[in-house]
């Protein structure tokens, strides 16, 4: 059974979202990287990159798949998980830690704009 972690926002694209100050955290759920399987590859955006919410800025492989990464946010990319570069396996192993994705810099106030998405209530649904 996958897990959701409380205090995100989720979504219908298996992107969480994490708020700090002025900035959101991003990674894959728990569900997608068990539905993926074993992660071999992460396609980072670059740092500076503008990235648009619900539109693609990289891709994750798994020895399955090739699947898009959608940004949950608007907004430009301030930090990419380089450990992936090399361990893109910490997706698997620790996708609510280790495992995140990229920072973006938002407009605006970030824990509203993850408090806009699915609440982990609703994804955990939603994903079912």
């Amino acid at each position: 059974m996958s897990t959701v972690k409380p205090g995100l926002g989720y979504t219908e694209e298996h992107e969480w979202a994490e708020a700090g100050s002025g900035s959101v955290k991003v990674g894959i759920t728990d569900f997608a990287q068990n539905q993926l399987g074993d992660i071999v590859f992460v396609e980072l955006p670059q740092i500076g990159q503008d990235v648009e919410a619900g539109q693609p800025m990289g891709t994750i492989e798994s020895v399955k798949t090739v699947s898009e990464l959608y940004s949950p946010v608007s907004g430009k990319v301030t930090k990419v998980n380089a450990s992936l570069l090399d361990s893109p396996e910490l997706v698997n192993s620790d996708p609510y830690g280790e495992g995140w994705i990229v920072e973006v810099e938002v407009d605006g106030d970030a824990a509203d704009i993850v408090n806009g998405l699915l609440s982990a209530d609703q994804y955990e649904a939603f994903s079912k």
